[in-house]
């Protein structure tokens, strides 16, 4: 993508100006989810000197703003544990005290850590302080810097409440989501920009007051009958019929994940805007059908909306690799592999339900190292959701404990590249493995983890 960057000084209006500098660190993290959080820590840790930026005024991302629950952590069926790492810290951090359970099999997917997403901010919060990684929130990236090797991005353009300033970085994790420093840097992606429909997007909210036991003891299968006929008799506008509403580790308070907003390109602030005051009025249709049709809420509050909506897929990177659904159905391995993942294909591209592709005999497939490297980019990684893949493979990878994964893994590969100046392509990858191994993240792949020993 060409695109004319905003110079670093000149004149404007007739006065001269200059974009102050406010830090040249060694790692740059751009997000602070799930995945800039982890890639955080283990740059840090790895003997990197690293800045967090963050869009919001907390620590992450959909899974402190959206969501309370890991998914992707555990198979389906066997339910084997397939994420460890600094995810087990996030995780041993929350049961510790109290604030954190597993729910086996949750809607299909695997058992689902679900945690009091108010408890996990101070989780990451402690996390993030204890690895000494400084945190600029209330900071977006509106544009990046390059110096005179296009492959490279020398720093970024801040905007913030302090104005316009730059941070020079040595290397870059793009934890965005939504790829926003592959983009302003020239890197090619596919997303609804270039002409795809993208998954749906989902505006979550929280219920207090409900019968917990009553609510539980309703069949998955009758509530989605329900939804549907409300929906056919035209008292309810309900665009998705199906969904999930869970106990929460708050006595009496339930989390729905229901609403469903489609055709909207997440990376178009006017269809965003339009986006988030849809989703918060489905809120309302949804929390009116679940009073009148559904037995445990009868006396429930609305009590709780996500603070922005939900968004799945965005724009996803042209990598050194690109994850397909046949790699992920064939359970496939990879020389390079950096996280493991069982969680099924899961698209909400459209309609009023959910289509499902699961791994045969609860298998699990490895995410290579290099879906995390955007092709045009030398000195940048990405992390999280806006890794290298297909639409449909996307759609399983995309999870949360695979998130938090990816990070630690970019982190580490930057740490790692650091000494010798390495483009991200070049870092040793056994060398990765055994830091990663050494860490506690599960790498499934056999053959791999016993030559690595």
């Amino acid at each position: 993508m060409n695109r004319h960057h905003f110079p670093l000084a000149g004149t404007l209006g007739g006065a001269l100006f200059s974009i102050p500098e406010i830090a040249s660190v060694d790692v740059l993290v751009v997000g602070g989810g799930s995945a800039g959080c982890t890639a955080a820590i283990a740059a840090a840790r790895g003997g990197a000197d690293v800045l967090l930026l963050e869009k919001s005024g907390r620590l992450g991302g959909i899974g402190t703003a959206v969501l309370d629950t890991f998914y992707g952590f555990y198979t389906p069926g066997e339910n084997r544990k397939v994420v460890g790492g600094i995810g087990d810290e996030v995780v041993d951090a929350l049961t510790s005290v109290g604030a954190a359970f597993i729910r086996p099999n949750t809607y299909g997917a695997g058992g689902g850590v679900t945690y009091n997403p108010e408890v996990l901010l101070t989780v990451w919060d402690g996390l993030v302080t204890a690895a000494k990684v400084p945190v600029l929130f209330h900071s977006v990236v509106i544009d990046v810097i390059k110096g005179d090797r296009p492959d490279q991005i020398t720093g970024v353009l801040v905007a913030n409440k302090n104005g316009l300033s730059r941070v020079s970085a040595r290397y870059v994790v793009d934890s965005s989501g939504d790829a926003d420093v592959c983009a302003f840097g020239g890197a090619g992606f596919d997303g609804a920009e270039t002409g795809e429909q993208v998954q749906a997007l989902t505006t979550t909210f929280r219920l207090a007051n409900v019968d917990t036991e009553r609510s539980r003891s309703f069949p998955k299968e009758e509530l989605f009958a329900r939804m549907a006929e409300g929906a056919a008799s035209g008292a309810y506008d309900l665009p998705r019929q199906e969904g999930s509403i869970h106990r929460t580790p708050v006595d009496g308070v339930s989390l729905a994940n229901m609403t469903r907003v489609e055709n909207i390109d997440p990376t178009d602030v006017q269809a965003l805007s339009r986006a988030e005051m849809e989703g918060r009025r489905q809120v309302g249709e949804y929390v009116r059908f679940l009073r009148e049709k559904i037995p445990g809420y009868e006396a429930a509050e609305l009590v709780g909306v996500g603070m922005h909506i939900g968004v799945r897929e965005s724009r996803r990177i042209h990598g050194e690799y690109q994850l397909t659904a046949d790699d992920v159905l064939s359970a496939r391995r990879f020389d390079d592999s950096i996280a493991s993942c069982g969680a099924p294909i899961e698209d909400h591209t459209g309609g009023t339900d959910t289509v499902w592709k699961y791994i045969p005999d609860s298998g699990t497939y490895d995410i290579p190292y290099r879906v995390l490297l955007p092709r045009a980019l030398s000195n940048v990684i990405v992390a999280g959701r806006c890794l290298s893949a297909t639409h449909e493979a996307h759609a399983s990878c995309r999870s949360i404990a695979q998130c938090l994964a990816m990070g630690q893994a970019a982190g580490t590969a930057v740490a790692q590249a650091l000494p010798g100046d390495l483009a991200l392509r070049d870092v040793d990858v056994p060398a990765l493995q055994h830091q990663l191994l050494a860490d506690g993240v599960i790498l499934e792949n056999p053959s791999l983890v016993l030559s690595l020993r």
